[in-house]
């Protein structure tokens, strides 16, 4: 059974879109994880074979401590980490913009840094005030210096994903602070402002803004920005997430379409339907993407996705066994957020395979390891952020 989402969900909300932005709450404090299943139902309801071995909550704090160490140790004099800027090509990671280059040059990837920020506010601990508020500090200041006039949120040749991304961060460290409010408020309706203007006649998003090209994998990026910039309480336009909500619908694959490995495509979504490549390839990552992208408009009627779901429990094997690679970091920061929001049986199938990966695959140091892709950086943000979604301290992962 879906989760359901209160009354206030986003497209409810979105009536009300001038709406002025909410004083930030009172920071809450750290409480125990909430519990790996959906909560929906007795347990001794429950499906015999959905029972699976959880890992025990000591076990998880201890692997994204270990993490965050790392990743902390790690934040350059700028205040951003570093990453190699590329775009995936097949199998393969084309960089044109090198982390050693960023590091010489005293800049970072705004996108891997805002991942990062997200991971340390995940953490549950209070940003002004806690363990990390000076790693924050400095990662704020970091990415506001990244924004220009426009509102445009990039250091050197970072793009939409990245922008998404910092507004993102944006979006969640606002009702977690004081001492940045009134400056990030001011940058997320800039950057809210800036990704209205972007959205093309399709109603998508590609990598750069204001193009005519569109991609579910961006457009999922900046329809969750979006949507958490919004429950903020940051006013964003109706008619941008109607709009996106059809572009996802017409991605939708009906009626047709074989995978030799996995069989009828029929209900999963297209990665383009529009210009070169088009209705031509999908993947464990574009179906995560599309139903995220739908939950984070407001819908959750699974009738529309229940194909997409099908193809990330059958692709599964296939992109954990590449756990080094960006498929698996980018494709399960949105399948986990999909079967969380989905919760059941298939969600904790789901969270033991992942947890059990993720576990097994951090290294001693702490990090994980990305090595096609932006860094390890980016996988160990990922990494932290995925284990601590049961724990829901960050509002975009409540639903």
């Amino acid at each position: 059974m879906t989760r359901a989402l209160h009354a206030g969900t986003f497209a409810s909300l979105l009536l009300c879109s001038g709406a002025p932005p909410q004083p930030p709450p009172q920071q809450a404090p750290r409480a125990q994880n909430s519990p790996l299943d959906d909560g929906s139902a007795d347990p001794s309801s429950a499906d015999p074979s959905s029972m699976v071995a959880q890992p025990p909550l000591p076990v998880l704090d201890r692997a994204v401590g270990r993490g965050l160490r790392w990743l902390i140790d790690q934040q350059e004099p700028c205040g951003g980490w570093s990453g190699d800027v590329g775009h995936k090509q097949e199998d393969s990671y084309v960089v044109y913009d090198s982390a050693e280059r960023q590091r010489l040059e005293g800049h970072a990837h705004v996108g891997v840094s805002a991942l990062a920020g997200l991971a340390l506010l995940a953490d549950g601990q209070p940003v002004d005030e806690g363990p990390y508020a000076a790693t924050f500090d400095r990662l704020v200041a970091y990415v506001l210096r990244s924004q220009d006039q426009f509102g445009y949120l990039c250091d050197g040749t970072t793009r939409m994903y990245s922008h998404s991304f910092a507004l993102l961060f944006l979006s969640q460290l606002y009702g977690m602070t004081t001492r940045h409010h009134d400056t990030v408020e001011r940058a997320l309706q800039q950057a809210v402002a800036f990704t209205e203007r972007a959205q093309n006649e399709h109603g998508a998003w590609r990598y750069q803004p204001f193009t005519l090209e569109a991609d579910l994998s961006v457009t999922v990026c900046q329809v969750q920005s979006l949507r958490a910039s919004r429950d903020a309480g940051i006013a964003v336009r109706k008619d941008v997430i109607d709009r996106v909500v059809e572009y996802v619908r017409q991605s939708r694959i009906d009626g047709g379409g074989w995978d030799g490995a996995r069989g009828s495509l029929d209900g999963a979504f297209y990665y383009k339907i529009h210009g070169r490549g088009a209705e031509s390839k999908t993947s464990y990552a574009i179906n995560a993407a599309a139903i995220t992208s739908l939950h984070s408009a407001g819908n959750h009627d699974t009738r529309e996705y229940e194909g997409a779901l099908e193809y990330l429990t059958q692709a599964r094997a296939d992109n954990f066994a590449r756990s080094d690679h960006f498929y698996f970091w980018y494709g399960n920061y949105y399948a986990a957020q999909a079967f969380w929001n989905e919760g059941g049986p298939r969600w904790r199938r789901y969270w033991r395979d992942l947890s059990e990966t993720l576990l097994e695959s951090q290294q001693p140091d702490g990090r994980w390891l990305n090595r096609v892709g932006p860094g390890d950086a980016f996988s160990t943000a990922i990494a932290c952020l995925l284990l601590r979604i049961p724990a829901q301290y960050l509002p975009i992962f409540r639903g």
